[in-house]
């Protein structure tokens, strides 16, 4: 038990060592949550303020070309300094209160153009911030998975790399890129590493039970609670970015048979950057809760987000289940509802478990080739950083027989979906126009959300170098020699996903999810079929539970 103590402690200090994490630091006020004025300063009046300011006069010095904008917004002024010419950027914002002409808040380089980087509270998962929340999240994530008696064991140091992502956005939660940025990257790296290395090892370590600090069926009582949990904090406290709008946008445009992309609301310009599934899937929500033409509540985005995040507690708990019965597939359930970044996600209205949950179906369809590649490409219809998993999924199981048939029938599958999704994009929209809004437009987004873009330079030249070098790990993973089981194929499939968030200049947090369930399967259930072992705190540890033997469907190949 002193080593579990010693754990637990480890996990405290990562998480309280960032300075006022996930709390409401002192920053200027949200301009969202502004009282109206009664009175008003005109625009001359508020553009002559900001030009009084010294970061505003050095910004309008740096290029003569540069000029002043401003707008009435939530009742108050906004006044955008821009760098003119025929790529004007933002390069500083001021907001006035037009009452008192006082200054409320100055914005100047990535922070003037990115509101999301000015860390305004509750602006990304709301309540699910609170220091009291996400550190017993974090606690319980990773306290049924120590093993006083291996304290060194690796497990531990996985689980806390997954949580030690809640230093990056603690900082990020007080908008210090400066911290919060590079901290991602060496994670990501170990991520990277080390379920390659899992679905890189030809012969799996000899079958080794999963210690459990409690007994399983604790988990399972535990995860119908963190359930409710998630699902109550969506209702009461959730709120919805873009993302999840430009779900129920993209939902109402199907159901009217308008075109998909090119004409989106100007509040939510470039919501139309996804492909035709992801918005296909928002159909059913948006149907029974119809879009009413604005940013309101969106209660269509918020059921989306939580049939998403059930979708992927099903199947984790279905895929363990066929791996080893249902003690595991009860503890994968339990961790995916544990990690605070999924209730973040759900809490932000975003759709990533979509992808994730896509790709877990694939997965767990590993014996059936059809069915396989039109999950596999659904995901990348989906989100488009899940396509380079293609070739990884086409060529599981093809050392057995029937190599041809099996990816005739992946190849027949990944059409089939191609097919719809064309259908679905190309129906009122000419292609030219689809690919500019798509990945032409994510392909030069720039963004202060990973080291390439905050920092720019010389690091983009090694971006583009780590990117080739993505490209041809994804496209020769299939043909090197792998852990051929459906541990294998999520532990590679992870690494893919992981890898690929490494090289992308837009990142964010919830894109977290999209390798997380993978990395759930190969690192608890890694080391073979073995029992789990659950035993009562400072007790005997118990006879391994009934092992189960792999279900057909989930394991050939």
């Amino acid at each position: 038990m002193r080593s579990a103590a010693r754990l637990l402690a480890v996990v405290l200090v990562v998480l309280f060592a960032a300075p006022a994490a996930f709390a409401a630091a002192e920053r200027p006020l949200d301009p969202a949550v502004a009282p109206v004025a009664t009175r008003s300063i005109e625009r001359s009046e508020a553009e002559a303020i900001a030009r009084r300011i010294p970061s505003v006069r050095r910004a309008l010095a740096a290029n003569p070309d540069s000029y002043l904008a401003s707008e009435r917004r939530n009742g108050r002024w906004s006044v955008k300094a821009w760098s003119g010419g025929r790529s004007s950027r933002q390069t500083a914002e001021v907001i006035i209160d037009p009452a008192t002409g006082r200054v409320l808040e100055t914005w100047t380089g990535f922070q003037a153009a990115w509101s999301m980087a000015r860390g305004y509270p509750g602006a990304f998962g709301r309540s699910v911030n609170a220091p009291w929340i996400w550190v017993t999240l974090c606690v319980l994530f990773v306290l049924p998975f120590v093993d006083p008696r291996r304290p060194l064991r690796l497990l531990h140091l996985d689980l806390l790399v997954l949580v030690a992502f809640s230093v990056s956005l603690a900082f990020f939660n007080n908008a210090n890129l400066g911290l919060s940025v590079p901290i991602v990257a060496p994670l990501l790296i170990y991520v990277v590493v080390r379920l390659a290395a899992i679905g890189l090892r030809r012969t799996p370590r000899p079958a080794a039970g999963l210690p459990l600090l409690v007994p399983w069926r604790w988990l399972a009582a535990a995860t119908f609670f963190l359930i409710g949990l998630r699902l109550g904090l969506n209702i009461v406290d959730g709120n919805v970015i873009d993302v999840g709008y430009s779900g129920v946008i993209g939902a109402d445009r199907l159901a009217h048979g308008r075109e998909l992309y090119g004409a989106f609301p100007t509040d939510n310009e470039h919501g139309d950057t996804y492909g035709p599934l992801l918005y296909l899937a928002y159909v059913p929500f948006e149907l029974i809760w119809p879009w009413q033409g604005r940013w309101d509540d969106l209660p269509a985005a918020h059921a989306a987000a939580a049939g998403f995040d059930l979708a992927c507690i099903a199947l984790l708990f279905q895929l363990g289940r066929r791996l080893r019965g249902p003690e595991l597939g009860t503890v994968l359930a339990y961790a995916w509802c544990a990690w605070p970044f999924t209730v973040y996600a759900t809490n932000s209205g975003v759709n990533d478990a979509l992808p994730a949950a896509l790709i877990l179906a694939a997965v767990l369809a590993a014996a059936r080739p059809g069915a396989r590649g039109a999950l596999a490409a659904a995901a990348g219809l989906t989100k488009f950083a899940a396509l380079p998993v293609l070739p990884l999924f086409a060529t599981h199981g093809l050392e057995f027989r029937g190599r041809l048939r099996g990816l005739a029938l992946f190849a027949a599958g990944v059409m089939l979906t191609c097919a719809i999704a064309a259908l679905l994009a190309f129906a009122h929209t000419d292609p030219r126009t689809v690919w500019d809004r798509t990945l032409g437009f994510q392909i030069d987004r720039d963004a202060p959300f990973s080291v390439w873009g905050l920092y720019g330079g010389g690091w983009k030249i090694g971006q583009g170098i780590l990117q080739a070098v993505v490209v041809l790990f994804a496209c020769a993973v299939p043909f090197l020699p792998r852990r051929r089981d459906v541990v294998g194929l999520a532990a590679l499939a992870g690494a893919i996903l992981a890898a690929v968030q490494l090289v992308t200049t837009y990142w964010f947090y919830t894109y977290l999810l999209w390798f997380f369930p993978l990395a759930l399967v190969a690192l608890l259930a890694g080391p073979g079929v073995g029992g789990l072992t659950g035993r009562a705190w400072g007790a005997a540890a118990r006879a391994p539970a009934r092992s189960h033997p792999p279900a057909g469907p989930a394991s050939s190949g």
